[in-house]
């Protein structure tokens, strides 16, 4: 029956299947040994005598079979255990001569040693990142799937102005800091903490620490950052803003004064209409180059951000080259194409780098060009000439820098600031393989 009041049937030990097994194999000898010893012409002394030696011999090796594959197995035993343990100091013997088991030990052992170094190996990498993030200047957090902290370094310390040892366990609400795991991964945000208020930037990744996620929380200070790019900002505006301001001002000033002197003079000098005259139109003409100068200014600084629509690649360049009339501008033909972006800025962006292009070979007959390719996700739309190129790319794109007389300094900086507005970028060199310069415009696609 198989009711359930039945007990089960325990299934015996692998020691004593080995050892009923070792029994059982030298049973048919041992009973053919009796049945002669019985059987024959013996006296019972002797035949009891057999009969105590044979079943001690059948017994011996029967239990020396069950140690010789039990034993090993065990030292194989507490090897792993050792192993899944941590330690990895244990060894088994090699045995004499070597065999298949002295082979399976073998490799035990240079697995215990591989594991040892990997240990090793992995506590000096732990080691190193503890002591660097103790020393680097950036609040790093990281928290579990319940947002619970679980690793803060120093400056998280001092962040929150609060030992390690209260910190952790805490959830990221309890800290002040769930609003830095919500969002984008890179944002920089204006936050108090404990320690003080600033622009922070903020990073968060998400990794997995056996099978679990977690959440890395890096906190910058941007604040002095931001502001020494901001002084170096003000001091390069104020030292361009001086320059153009002096360049007007001091002829101004020297005007006025001669005119000064000359009105003061009794009595005045036959010519004295022609001299004033001519003073005035110094001053004004330097008042108009100030005013354009201010009005320039104004225009960089005013960029309004681009109204995405659809462009047609091949209508926008040839449109851009169509416009400049002072020289032909061959267009090379490219696939059709059509990207999102501003057409009245990328209008304004395309005609500058022509402009210039033309203004390059003004005066020595060279040719310019113009075209787009398509380049992985990016549309690139280049414009070369064969002027006398670039002297030096240092400052291209410092504002109200120029070469050229009577320009403003600020075209590539438009082309730039429109690039940039697009997603984009915009580089100027030389060509590698000719006279005169190359300017790319790479737009995403």
């Amino acid at each position: 029956m198989n009711g359930p009041g039945k007990r089960k049937k325990r299934k015996l030990a692998y020691e004593s299947r080995l050892t009923l097994l070792a029994l059982a194999g030298g049973a048919p000898a041992l009973l053919t040994a009796l049945a002669i010893v019985w059987l024959g012409d013996y006296t019972p002394k002797a035949q009891w005598t057999l009969t105590l030696l044979l079943a001690g011999f059948w017994l011996g090796c029967a239990m020396s079979l069950r140690e010789r594959v039990v034993r090993p197995l065990q030292t194989l035993s507490n090897l792993v255990a050792a192993l899944r343990e941590g330690d990895y100091s244990m060894r088994a013997r090699s045995r004499k001569p070597p065999d298949a088991l002295d082979e399976v030990f073998r490799e035990v052992n240079l697995l215990a040693a591989l594991l040892e170094q990997q240990r090793l190996s992995s506590l000096d990498a732990s080691a190193l990142l503890r002591a660097v993030m103790e020393e680097i200047d950036v609040a790093v957090f990281t928290f579990n799937a319940d947002q619970r902290l679980k690793l803060v370094n120093r400056a998280g310390e001092r962040l929150l102005a609060q030992p390690g040892e209260r910190l952790l366990g805490r959830t990221a609400g309890e800290l002040g800091l769930a609003g830095c795991l919500e969002g984008g991964p890179h944002r920089t945000l204006d936050v108090t903490f404990p320690e003080r208020a600033g622009r922070w930037g903020v990073r968060v990744s998400r990794f997995r620490e056996s099978g679990v996620p977690h959440q890395l929380l890096v906190i910058e200070d941007l604040t002095r950052t931001l502001r020494e790019e901001e002084l170096q900002a003000w001091k390069r505006l104020v030292r361009v803003l001086g320059h153009e301001l002096n360049n007007s001002l001091t002829p101004i000033r020297s005007i006025a004064g001669s005119l000064s002197a000359l009105l003061r003079r009794e009595p005045l000098p036959e010519d004295w209409r022609e001299d004033a005259q001519s003073g005035l139109s110094v001053i004004g003409s330097r008042a108009e180059a100030l005013n354009r100068f201010m009005e320039a200014y104004a225009r960089l600084a005013k960029l309004p951000p681009p109204r995405l629509g659809p462009v047609n690649v091949a209508e926008w360049v040839r449109r851009s080259a169509s416009l400049e009339t002072r020289r032909r501008v061959d267009v090379a033909p490219g696939p059709p194409l059509v990207i999102q972006g501003d057409g009245d800025q990328l209008d304004q962006l395309l005609i500058n780098l022509i402009r210039n292009a033309v203004d390059a070979v003004a005066g020595n007959g060279g040719e310019v060009r113009a075209g787009w390719r398509p380049s992985g996700a990016y549309l690139e739309v280049w414009v070369e000439d064969d002027g006398p190129g670039l002297p030096s790319t240092q400052n291209l794109f410092v504002p109200f820098f120029t070469t050229k007389p009577g320009g403003s300094g600020i075209g590539l900086i438009l082309c730039r600031q429109i690039a940039e507005g697009h997603g984009g970028v915009l580089t100027l060199e030389n060509r590698a393989g000719g006279r005169g310069c190359q300017a790319r415009v790479r737009l995403p696609l």
